[in-house]
């Protein structure tokens, strides 16, 4: 459901929420090795991410990344919706355009229910519930 794209930035924040601060920043080379992410991938993934004002982004020798807000208002779909745009639940899982409940495609409405829950999940559910679980080593992702 969520592009490879998002779950990287997802788990970068996460990182991010974990490890680094306003005065201890981390770099890619670090975020991308921990993560076994590409490096000049999640470049371009932290810095849209900095654009958007969710982290901040100091160059140098002594630079890096950081939150730019609490973790606790930082939400999943936030963060979805920077990297895949606000229509990433809105797409058919079948056609190549929008189906809806005038067009709807064999798996619309059977597909509805779930979609909405999970759109709220990702609503409600923040970097800051996600990080506290890893912290108390109740983790079920794997950063």
């Amino acid at each position: 459901m969520l592009s490879n794209t998002s779950k990287y930035a997802i788990r970068a924040v996460i990182y991010l929420a974990l490890y680094a601060s306003s005065q201890k920043k981390t770099g890619i080379k670090e975020i991308s090795e921990e993560l076994n992410i590409p490096s000049p991938f999640l470049g371009k993934i932290l810095q849209l991410l900095a654009k958007h004002q969710v982290l901040e982004s100091t160059k140098g020798p002594h630079g890096g990344f950081c939150l730019k807000k609490p973790a606790i208002d930082i939400s999943l779909m936030e963060i979805i919706e920077i990297i895949d745009g606000a229509d990433s639940f809105e797409t058919c899982v079948i056609r190549t355009s929008k189906c809806s409940q005038d067009t709807p495609c064999s798996l619309h409405d059977k597909i509805a229910p779930y979609r909405k829950g999970i759109k709220s999940l990702f609503i409600t559910e923040s970097i800051a519930d996600l990080a506290s679980e890893f912290r108390k080593g109740d983790e079920r992702i794997r950063i």
